[in-house]
């Protein structure tokens, strides 16, 4: 039989607020355990939450960048159910009245462009963490993550394989940091996911049985999981049997998911209105506040650098996934001598590889934007090769030395006297009677050989092209 995968996501973004969502304990990553978590935190009697006005700025930011309804009035409502990490018995979240409506993202996928539906976006807090490999026979708990915000962002079930999933959730990461409302630390659980996934027959409209796969937070992790649990259902519905709902773990070790638990109902969640706190009421001054501070977002970027400075899709595509990629680039450019395109490659080039290799994010890389602008531009001006910039590059990265003083200490300069040049050349093609004759019979690859001949007799220090115009001009 042939199946139709439905996946329906949800992506929880930690924000990036300085205290935590209803109380003013700090949400540092990191710190001691329980050093962070204060009464409110800890659901002590008598206390009571009070809301962090900064977090629904950023709720409301990302709802302005995706074009999603704004609901005016929004509730917070109490989800009950009992864990060790929850000490209230309830998490503070919202139901019925989200602060974000229906929007949508548009992803690509090769020549494909699909619309992703967004369901609502809500805000609530976060639970905390459950460490079970610090003793042998006791969990522990770090309640420093209860209360730090969390905007879940929820999908319609519109997402129909793995890699749509990655292209999506990847989308969703490159936003969040654009507008500046999460770090997208997905190491430290910034962010993370949940997924829904059942399968049906071919063009049978009702949707099957789903399970949800919890917190997942890396992409790699995300399309193998997806892969893994719908092989899963497949097996279990052509043996004729059923599939379970039902909460299940994926384990990155050995490449397959588990099950947890069974899957709630809302229902079984006892949803209510928090009595603590007041409906947010949001004016339409503050929405136009908030869609003025906007920063230009990754799309529109995207079609900046196509159409202003030239570059194909695919590298602008990769230089705006990151924004402290695209940052880095635009800052190379701000020195008008180098070319963009140039830029553009030796930024997804030699810098991403060497960030790769040494495991360094870009913001603490040891060549900076400047210094990389001014090596590129010595390649522009025909003062060193590009063969010989990427001996540069190695260098300005172990001594941190800029491209000019490299250039000067090493004398790595080409040399510009075409007399000089023009008698190297002559000289090798004396040498070489059995390789001119080859090229006079038409092997016009048989320029490679001198080529190197030339550039080994010149330690490299003179432009490929400017050998193989005369080299040309002389065999001829």
């Amino acid at each position: 039989m042939e199946w139709e995968t439905v996946i329906g996501l949800e992506i929880h973004v930690q924000l990036n607020t300085k205290s935590k969502i209803f109380s003013s304990a700090l949400t540092k990553y990191g710190k001691k355990p329980n050093s962070q978590a204060c009464a409110v935190d800890l659901g002590l009697p008598g206390v009571l939450p009070v809301l962090n006005i900064e977090a629904v700025n950023k709720a409301i930011r990302f709802g302005v960048s995706i074009n999603a309804h704004i609901n005016k009035c929004n509730i917070f409502d109490r989800k009950n159910y009992f864990y060790p990490d929850l000490p209230k018995g309830y998490q503070i979240s919202q139901m019925d009245w989200p602060i974000v409506g229906k929007g949508k993202i548009e992803i690509i996928l090769g020549n494909q462009t699909k619309v992703i539906g967004i369901t609502r976006a809500h805000l609530e807090e976060d639970a905390g963490k459950s460490i079970h490999d610090m003793f042998d026979d006791n969990t522990a708990i770090d309640l420093n993550r209860a209360g730090i915000p969390l905007l879940e962002i929820v999908s319609e079930p519109d997402i129909s394989s793995a890699k749509e999933a990655v292209a999506y959730t990847k989308k969703v990461h490159t936003l969040v940091q654009y507008i500046d409302i999460c770090d997208g630390n997905m190491q430290e659980g910034s962010f993370r996911f949940d997924v829904n996934i059942s399968i049906r027959p071919k063009g049978q409209k009702e949707l099957g049985i789903r399970t949800e796969l919890k917190n997942i937070n890396s992409f790699k992790f995300l399309e193998r999981a997806i892969n893994f649990e719908v092989k899963r259902q497949k097996d279990v519905l052509e043996d004729s049997e059923k599939v379970v709902q039902e909460t299940r773990l994926y384990d990155s070790v050995k490449n397959e998911t588990r099950s947890m638990r069974l899957k709630e109902e809302t229902n079984d969640y006892r949803y209510f209105p928090d009595p603590d706190l007041l409906p947010v009421e949001i004016s339409n001054e503050l929405l136009e506040k908030v869609k003025q501070t906007l920063p230009e977002l990754p799309d529109q970027k995207k079609i900046r650098f196509v159409t202003e400075l030239g570059l194909s899709e695919y590298d602008a595509d990769v230089l705006i996934s990151q924004k402290s990629l695209a940052d880095y680039f635009e800052v190379m450019l701000e020195n008008n001598i180098v070319n963009a395109k140039l830029c553009a490659n030796w930024v997804m080039g030699e810098l991403s590889a060497a960030l790769n290799k040494y495991q360094i994010n870009i913001q603490n890389s040891p060549i900076t934007a400047q210094s990389l602008s001014l090596l590129i531009s010595r390649i522009s001006d025909d003062t060193i090769s590009v063969k010989t910039a990427k001996d540069v590059f190695k260098y300005m990265w172990d001594s941190k030395n800029s491209a000019d003083e490299i250039i000067r200490v090493k004398g790595l300069k080409q040399m510009t006297n075409m007399v000089e040049i023009e008698v190297i050349i002559e000289q090798v093609i004396a040498n070489s009677t059995l390789q001119v004759s080859q090229f006079k019979l038409g092997n016009n690859k048989i320029l490679g050989f001198f080529i190197g001949k030339i550039m080994k007799l010149t330690s490299g220090k003179v432009n490929p092209k400017q050998v193989n115009k005369l080299l040309r001009k002389k065999l001829l």
